[in-house]
């Protein structure tokens, strides 16, 4: 069992979230399971959780609000005694409904305002995971499909914003891990990026040779949050070995 008491995990009513979730219960960690609009959802992986005698509570939470992060914080303060571990992971922009900016909103700005609401709270000793993708890490040095181009730019503006707090969460003896993944079969990304630009997904499954699935993606997530890794350490899984020579790395 693990020595942390208390996770958020956000976007965890579904896909990567839900299953990192899932995992972080089972290792004995009260996770906060987060949605923005869907609680049935939500409470059916609380329901599953608790099912296996795990700890959970499910939090409707905007992130893009100014409210949002903090109500996350609360619950898992207030539920589970303490917050030792943050998994970044709700991510979007693909949508088109809202707003021009709402990929910048999301995929940087929630994600600083989610980490600066946490940090007061952090345990020493605790961890940050922030869930990207190899083509929103790379999308500097690579270029990405037209209809992802977006979301990447703004994930890797997030991702950049997030490494800035490295020396403060260090103050704190807190680690900062990115866990870089291909496409991912089934997620809603990936479906949308596919009717948009059809083929996409076959490609990057030729190009990597496989494609994780949301479970087995998601265990990668939540193995980086006990790894034995360095504070800015990125972990590649799978498919990275194209990005990294176009990257000259």
């Amino acid at each position: 069992m693990s020595e942390y008491k208390g996770a958020i995990v956000t976007g965890s009513s579904r896909g990567i979230g839900a299953v990192t979730a899932q995992i972080l219960a089972e290792q004995g960690i009260g996770v906060v399971i987060n949605y923005r609009a869907k609680a049935p959802r939500a409470n059916k992986i609380v329901a599953t959780i608790e099912e296996k005698g795990g700890k959970a509570v499910a939090v409707g939470s905007d992130l893009t609000t100014v409210e949002g992060p903090q109500a996350l914080v609360d619950a898992a303060v207030e539920n589970f005694g303490s917050l030792d571990v943050l998994v970044l992971n709700a991510s979007g922009g693909m949508e088109t409904s809202l707003g021009e900016n709402y990929a910048l909103r999301l995929n940087r700005d929630a994600q600083v305002a989610m980490l600066e609401a946490a940090l007061p709270k952090l345990s020493e000793g605790g961890r940050v995971v922030f869930v990207t993708s190899h083509q929103a890490h790379f999308i500097k040095q690579v270029s990405t499909m037209e209809a992802y181009d977006q979301v990447a730019q703004s994930k890797r503006a997030g991702e950049d914003a997030l490494r800035e707090f490295i020396p403060k969460l260090a103050e704190k003896n807190i680690e900062f891990v990115v866990v870089s993944g291909d496409m991912i079969e089934g997620t809603i990304t990936a479906t949308l990026l596919n009717r948009v630009e059809p083929g996409a997904i076959e490609a990057r499954r030729e190009a990597a040779g496989k494609l994780y699935s949301v479970e087995e993606f998601g265990a990668e997530v939540a193995k980086m949050v006990f790894a034995d890794v360095e504070s800015g350490h990125t972990e590649y899984v799978g498919g990275a070995a194209d990005f990294l020579k176009q990257a000259g790395q």
